[in-house]
């Protein structure tokens, strides 16, 4: 049997909030269940009517390590609905849609909520291994003296030098790289300036303030804080980005030789996105109206000091099984991991060694034209909250489809470790569309 078509019903996800060096004002569950709630308050069945709830996220907190389970109850789904955390790095959230898709397309679910989140602001500081030793040896200690001395030996380098979390998970423990020098190998493999990067980084700023402008993120959900205070958009696009600024920037990564700089990276940042996934018995039950369906997927692993060609391996081969050529798809939603990446990808297909030595093709792909390429802006504008990012995309490239009145899209994401997810998506013609395909204006 072939790969049978997951309708995706409706989606939410709420504004991306900028880390600003301290812990944001939503936890990871919190986020969740806002923006599920204002998903799933509009639909025509009950919570407790879903079949399972499947959450990705990168860094959940300790207290909600199956943050799925958390957020399902206190969205009123009830005790019966099961639910269920996945991690797959940056790509968790399209880890959560693409076993939605696998339960749905094999009879054991239904419906089901799927998507992904993260806080990355409440990311944890940790004591360093000198420190945690120091702790083990003081509850060994017994009497009065044992503990004076074990004081006496404690070092303040010990004591103020915490482990970031944070970067901790943006390393990768086998090639001991951060992921930002995964990046500069790529810049360095695929001769991508830092001119190039940063053009590339104003311009998704622009496409972004755009498409705020123009209300075309209108997956946004307004978040609200115990105060009262309102969080309607995501606040890290920057109208006012310039090559100037961004110039001003140094890079972060490799400081001496490199091109990769916070400012042509993606932020950190806490959000949430949910879809609404369903069989064809599900959307006949319910008589809903899918935005779409996800027609295709596929995961794909490559060298991890190469991780941000992942979207290249990983949507090549759905090119393959269906006989598409990249030309054949209307809109590509790339995550902006870093502009590095998002270019070095674009160099990958363009180039007649990368497309034979590693896709087994016999020649270069060929080219994504800019105009149907992250039309909205993405990441590096946007934001990068880990869990949510692979979902926002498959969400949004349904969306600006629909905006555009074109058919056919492309979702891709890197991960870190050496991977990369794709995942191919088809809107449904409404009664007034006459289905034709077009890109973005």
């Amino acid at each position: 049997m072939g790969f049978q078509p997951v309708y995706v019903v409706d989606g939410a996800r709420t504004p991306f909030l900028k880390g600003r060096n301290a812990p944001g004002p939503f936890a990871a569950s919190d986020l969740a269940v806002q923006a599920g709630r204002a998903l799933l308050i509009r639909q025509p069945f009950a919570p407790t009517e879903l079949d399972e709830i499947i959450l990705g996220c990168a860094s959940p907190s300790p207290d909600e390590v199956n943050i799925a389970r958390v957020v399902s109850l206190r969205l009123g789904c009830g005790h019966q609905v099961p639910a269920w955390t996945v991690m797959r790095n940056c790509a968790s959230g399209m880890q959560a849609i693409d076993s939605a898709m696998a339960n749905i397309q094999n009879g054991r679910s239904q419906l089901v909520l799927a998507g992904g989140v993260d806080a990355l602001s409440h990311a944890p500081l940790l004591y360093n291994e000198a420190m945690v030793r120091w702790f083990a040896q003081m509850m060994q200690a017994r009497t009065f003296s044992q503990k004076i001395g074990m004081f006496a030996r404690l070092r303040p380098s010990q004591a103020l030098s915490p482990v970031i979390g944070l970067l901790k998970g943006l390393t990768d423990p086998v090639v001991g790289l951060l992921m930002g020098q995964t990046a500069e190998n790529l810049a360095w493999r695929f001769g991508i300036s830092r001119q190039q990067m940063d053009e590339y980084s104003v311009r998704s700023h622009q496409r972004a303030v755009a498409a705020q402008a123009a209300g075309r993120f209108g997956e946004i959900v307004p978040l609200v804080d115990g105060k009262g205070k309102v969080y309607s958009e995501d606040d890290g696009v920057r109208a006012d980005s310039s090559m100037a600024g961004l110039a001003r920037l140094k890079p972060f990564f490799d400081r001496k030789y490199g091109r990769v700089t916070p400012g042509n990276s993606s932020q950190i940042t806490d959000g949430a996105a949910w879809l609404l996934l369903a069989s064809a018995a599900a959307v006949d039950k319910w008589r809903l109206e899918p935005l779409g369906s996800i027609t295709d997927s596929q995961w794909a692993g490559l060298d991890p000091a190469q991780m941000g060609l992942g979207p290249v391996h990983a949507a090549t081969p759905i090119l393959q099984r269906h006989q598409f050529g990249l030309a054949d798809i209307d809109l590509w939603e790339i995550n902006e991991a870093f502009a590095a990446q998002v270019l070095g990808c674009l160099a990958a297909w363009e180039s007649d060694d990368y497309c034979r030595e590693q896709l087994g093709l016999p020649g270069a792909l060929g080219v994504i034209q800019p105009e149907r390429l992250n039309v909205d802006g993405s990441a590096i504008a946007l934001g990068h909250p880990v869990g949510a990012s692979g979902a926002r995309i498959v969400l949004h490239l349904l969306q600006a489809l629909q905006h555009a009145r074109a058919r056919r899209g492309i979702a891709a994401i890197c991960i870190g470790g050496g991977q990369g997810g794709a995942m191919l998506v088809e809107t449904i013609n409404r009664p007034g569309q006459d289905g034709e395909k077009h890109a973005h204006p």
